[in-house]
């Protein structure tokens, strides 16, 4: 029986579990889970990991089929962006430890395959997850996230020694969603505390009356916390709707812009509506366009970005980033290299920019970002122009 600080033995029922905390990036890791199955032998190995992930490690050339207008199309362009940035923390952090990020994954795999046991995912979709943390979150929150991803991964070229063997004893993944944590506490409650619950859930479920679970270690405490609590995880899995008040406001800006606009005709003439419509073309046109710009798009693309806006920002149905997005991916036309080389780019922010599909995906919510932006901007200047 192998004796270490990060197994715990749990009981459930009939169950017996060993539950395993490991490091995503840790060699020792690896090596533990693989020793551990191979001792335990048992009947089933639970996986921190969803059904996509699970593809995504084990099926390496997933990214191929990649459908990006179908993401820009059901508005889960941000969500993929989002993941793969996460994705380029954890491999960052792996090159700087010499090992494969998943590694101890692949070794339970591994290990499971040779002793027989069957496997068991038992994490939540992380579509779920990414959507349900994006959807709680404000709208000021959701334009600060990435920048704060972004300069999370630009500390990963100065990290001390110390720093590197304190993350080969941790989740690292997790230590950063638990530092944006710190600023937005709705993310760490979806992305740790729920899943948390959920893996707990998954777990006790199991089949199989031996069972070796392995997560990140900082799932561990809520694991054992939550352990013999009875609870239901069903809301869990579901993406919370946009509330009432966010539709209010989604079409209540719109039609108070079209108000104003409409008043500006009526009280100012032609000259008055005119200038108003100038104010609110230009803020739109500008800023859209140079959302796309930041992200290095297409000149067409650019312009798509410029002519849109004005009119999507007042059709919450439609956004400029989408049609920015879809006409990039035509211009674009991304090959199969680039889908072949997305693993290695997404390890430094100028791949992010080189690659063409996280371009593409970046065209998207820059271009949405710049008309979000160009919306408050115009307000004010129509409001000075309407008095």
């Amino acid at each position: 029986m192998i004796d270490n600080d990060a197994i715990h033995r749990l009981k459930y029922g009939d169950k017996e579990v060993v539950l395993i905390g490991t490091a995503h990036v840790s060699r020792e890791s690896a090596d533990l889970v693989e020793r551990v199955i191979l001792d335990e032998r048992p009947d089933t190995v639970c996986l921190e990991l969803c059904r996509s992930r699970y593809q995504s490690i084990t099926q390496k050339k997933k990214w191929e089929e990649t459908d990006l207008l179908k993401a820009i199309r059901e508005k889960k362009a941000s969500l993929l962006l989002a993941n793969l940035m996460m994705a380029s923390f954890q491999k960052r952090i792996a090159k700087k430890l010499g090992i494969e990020p998943g590694a101890e994954i692949m070794s339970a795999i591994k290990a499971a395959e040779e002793t027989g046991a069957q496997t068991h995912l038992a994490d939540r979709d992380i579509r779920t997850t990414l959507s349900r943390a994006w959807r709680l979150m404000s709208f000021w929150k959701k334009i600060k996230l990435p920048a704060q991803i972004v300069l999370s991964m630009g500390d990963m070229d100065d990290l001390s020694e110390d720093r590197v063997e304190e993350m080969k004893k941790s989740d690292v993944l997790e230590n950063l969603m638990a530092e944006v944590g710190k600023e937005m506490p709705e993310v760490r409650t979806v992305l740790i505390d729920e899943r948390d619950r959920y893996l707990t859930k998954k777990i006790r479920e199991a089949p199989g009356s031996r069972i070796v679970a392995v997560v990140g270690a900082g799932h561990v405490p809520g694991i054992i916390r939550n352990w013999k609590q009875d609870f239901s995880i069903d809301e869990l899995e579901i993406v919370p709707p946009k509330g009432r008040m966010g539709k209010i406001i989604a079409w209540g800006i719109p039609l108070a812009i079209a108000a104003m606009i409409a008043f500006g005709f009526a009280s100012g003439g032609s000259q008055g509506g005119s200038e108003m419509l100038f104010w609110w073309v230009g803020a739109n046109a500008i800023l859209a366009a140079l959302g796309a710009a930041v992200a290095l798009a297409h000149p067409l693309t650019i312009i798509s970005a410029a002519v849109a806006a004005p009119f999507t920002s007042l059709n919450p149905l439609v956004a400029a980033g989408w049609v920015a997005g879809l006409v990039e991916v035509f211009l674009g036309k991304p090959k199969v290299k680039d889908f072949e080389s997305l693993s290695q780019d997404i390890t430094t922010v100028k791949g992010f920019w080189h690659n063409k599909i996280t371009r593409i995906l970046l065209v998207v919510v820059f271009t949405n970002l710049g008309s979000s932006i160009g919306t408050f901007v115009a307000i004010p200047l129509m409001t000075k122009a309407l008095s």
